[in-house]
Order: C-alpha cells, then sequence, then structure tokens
C-alpha cells in the first residue's frame, strides 16, 4: 500500500501503528463509546493483574506497557473520538456490504466481530492515508502560494530596477537627443543650401 513518496518501511511502521491502535479497546475489554470513568476502571484492575512488579511473567513489563499505552491513547478525546468514528464507520459499512439491517442476527456472531476489526483497521489505514495526502496537497498548496508571492516580488524589484536604470540614463537620452536635433537641424541648413536655384 505504499505510495510513490513513502518507503515501504514507513508505511509497514504506519500499519502496525494502526494495528495496535484499532485494538485500544480490546487492550482493555471494552466498547467504542464508553465514557473516561469506565476507561480508567478498566485500566486499574488490568494493571493489578499484569503490573511487572505483581507477577513473575517475563512478559508483564511489555504487556503492561500496551496496556498503559491504550489506556493514554482512548484517555486522548480527539484519538478517541477519531477512533471510535472509524469504528462505527467500519460497522456501517460491513452492513452496507452485506445488505444487512442494524437488526440483522448476523451482527452478533463472533465472525462478525472478526470482519468489524477487520474493517475498521482498513479505515484507519484509508483515514491516515487521505490525512496524509490531505497534507501533502496543503503543503504543495502552500507551496505554489510562495513561489507565486515570491514571483511577484520578483517582478516588483525587476521593475523598479528597470525604472531606476531609465532614470538614471535620463540625462544621457536627453543629451543624446538634444546632439540628434542639433545634427538633424544642421543637415536640413545643408540641404536647404544646395537646394537653391541658381541664377
Amino acid at each position: 500500500m505504499a505510495s510513490k513518496d513513502e518507503s515501504p518501511v514507513e508505511d509497514k511502521d504506519a500499519l502496525d501503528a494502526l494495528e495496535a491502535e484499532s485494538k485500544d479497546y480490546a487492550v482493555l475489554d471494552l466498547n467504542p463509546g464508553v465514557p473516561e470513568s469506565d476507561i480508567k476502571l478498566a485500566y486499574r484492575k488490568k494493571s493489578l493483574l499484569i503490573h511487572p512488579d505483581k507477577t513473575k511473567n517475563p512478559q508483564a513489563p511489555e504487556a503492561f506497557d500496551r496496556l498503559k499505552k491504550a489506556q493514554t491513547e482512548l484517555m486522548d478525546e480527539k484519538h478517541r473520538e477519531r477512533l471510535d468514528e472509524a469504528i462505527a464507520d467500519a460497522r456501517m459499512l460491513l452492513i452496507r456490504e452485506n445488505k444487512w439491517t442494524v437488526d440483522s442476527p448476523e451482527l452478533k456472531t463472533e465472525e462478525f466481530a472478526k470482519k468489524w476489526r477487520e474493517k475498521t483497521r482498513e479505515v484507519l489505514i484509508d483515514n491516515e492515508l487521505r490525512r496524509k495526502r490531505q497534507m501533502k496537497a496543503q503543503m504543495q498548496e502552500e507551496g505554489r502560494e510562495q513561489r507565486k508571492v515570491d514571483q511577484e516580488l520578483e517582478e516588483r524589484k525587476r521593475k523598479r530596477q528597470h525604472e531606476q536604470d531609465w532614470e538614471s540614463t535620463r540625462d544621457q537620452r536627453i543629451d543624446s537627443w538634444r546632439q540628434f536635433q542639433k545634427s538633424k537641424s544642421g543637415d536640413d541648413k545643408k540641404k536647404k543650401k544646395k537646394l537653391k536655384p541658381i541664377g
């Protein structure tokens, strides 16, 4: 899924982060849309079970870190809102794709729950890629605007320089014109003398 501007490594890192992000609720055994108090309570209960100081399990530090990260991310209102929206979008997409209704019995199966998690991951990835494209387009537009401003400044500077150069040669041009007029009037007198009829 890497675009032209993204390396496969960056894309894989983004996918791994989104994969972990889509599991925040699962880590705490919570459903989307729960209040902060439920998130805190679930975190407290689980942290007592897997805290590295409370258990000898060698995977406890890693599990506790994941639990803490999930709790921190879900406590961030903007993050939780974005995640809840992606989860709701994924559910609606699945219902539409399968032509179910919100009351369909299929929605209560484990198979649906699995598909829902996968679809949530897809929605999160699509949203992230769309966000990156928008940021890139915005940066390009800002760059285009900046180039336009720079060109306008350069054009004004060039015109100013041209006017200064024109003004600085004014006396020289006037002298040249006077010389030209003098030489022209002198030529006219010579021509008139030559044209005088004889006799």
